[in-house]
């Protein structure tokens, strides 16, 4: 048995599946770990996340911010801007199925002692502030009143993590550092505008991970969100985002081995 971590797939069916033969995967022996934003931007986000529920006990998935974005449209939370390529699941005649799926996913999963996520993890947070507060996100997700939650953590406020904030503030901070965040301060504070490699961190800011006495540096995270990354080789850090939907590659990482597979997209 082999497990593979997959990167931002983005309703890139075609080059999954092309992924999943070059790797030699089987259904029968392996297991998938997706890293979130497995919809929108590409051609065929229905055909992906329809195969990754049916994938059932062979696969596990992670929210991303795009996997989010596809939720609360489909809670009315928010309106598909034309630059969406879900509708093709708001509008199948599995889409309730398929959207309580996603719902129930979570934003962090704990594997062989790794830690699999779609942004990244501020840098003070240790393991058991990180999954506290994830699930209670997840709690709130997969509860009766998502849509009004969804929509109360589409803000960028507290930018600034404090063990004092009230639960919906911990859940939108925790959100956006699970989902969005690139860059933030050495205190977890977080900056959403810059989008490029880790040369272009605003004043003040590193990437998430090159912060001195993180309290989780010699955990390995695998995690996805920042295609521009190149040439990473900090110790345990794992960035699995290639840019498929924007011409680059998808990539996937043999756990066992850490054997890397890509195919251009």
């Amino acid at each position: 048995m082999s497990d593979y971590l997959i990167g931002d797939i983005q309703g890139c069916f075609d080059a999954l599946q092309l992924l999943l033969k070059k790797a030699k995967f089987s259904t029968d022996k392996d297991r998938l770990f997706f890293l979130g934003d497995v919809v929108n931007r590409g051609a065929q986000s229905l055909a992906t996340l329809r195969f990754i529920k049916d994938l059932g006990d062979n696969a596990k998935m992670l929210l991303g911010n795009h996997d989010f974005h596809l939720l609360a449209c489909a809670f009315d939370s928010r309106t598909p801007s034309n630059k969406d390529t879900f509708n093709d699941i708001l509008d199948a005649k599995d889409s309730a199925k398929l959207v309580d799926f996603l719902r129930q996913q979570p934003l962090v999963i704990e594997h062989q002692n790794t830690l699999l996520v779609h942004a990244g993890i501020p840098p003070i947070w240790d393991k058991s502030t990180l999954l506290t507060q994830t699930a209670t996100v997840e709690k709130h997700l997969q509860g009766n009143q998502t849509g009004i939650f969804i929509d109360d953590m589409y803000d960028n406020q507290p930018y600034t993590w404090t063990d004092d904030l009230s639960e919906m503030d911990a859940c939108r901070y925790t959100i956006n550092a699970c989902m969005r965040m690139r860059f933030c301060q050495a205190d977890g504070t977080l900056e959403f505008k810059e989008k490029m490699g880790i040369e272009t961190a605003p004043k003040g800011f590193k990437a998430w991970f090159l912060h001195k006495n993180r309290l989780l540096e010699k955990t390995d995270i695998f995690f996805g969100h920042w295609s521009t990354l190149a040439d990473i080789t900090q110790p345990h850090i794992y960035p699995m985002d290639k840019g498929c939907a924007w011409g680059g590659a998808l990539s996937m990482i043999r756990l066992e081995d850490k054997q890397v597979f890509l195919v251009d997209c």
